[in-house]
């Protein structure tokens, strides 16, 4: 009985995280070097994003890189990886609280739409 009552307080301290919105493809912009197979990332300021770790990953070349967000939210442009328009690129942004990603498809432009 003892232990359902320390559970029961225990668990009563924990807050529930409030999930931040998953990245917009809209929002971000890649410059990619056909000649070099490279891409990097940049993505607007969003306050939800403020310090957290982004992962950049190339699903279809199995690589990427790991930056983080700046006190607003904006990242990069991150160092180059290898990249190519047609790519899925998978984006995650891991705040304290949360953890949010999208993948998108490269486009030849530097956009990005939502992946197939």
């Amino acid at each position: 009985m003892v232990s359902l009552v320390a559970l029961g307080l225990v668990g009563g301290c924990v807050t529930p995280s409030i999930p931040i919105p998953p990245p917009e493809p809209e929002r971000m912009t890649f410059t990619i070097d056909v000649q070099a197979g490279e891409a990097q990332f940049s993505y607007g300021p969003e306050p939800n994003y403020a310090d957290a770790v982004v992962y950049v990953f190339n699903r279809d070349r199995g690589e990427g890189i790991i930056t983080t967000a700046r006190p607003d939210g904006s990242v990069g442009p991150t160092e180059r990886f290898p990249a190519a328009a047609g790519d899925q690129v998978a984006i995650t942004f891991e705040t304290a609280d949360s953890i949010a990603g999208t993948c998108v498809q490269l486009n030849t432009d530097g956009s990005a739409g939502f992946c197939n």
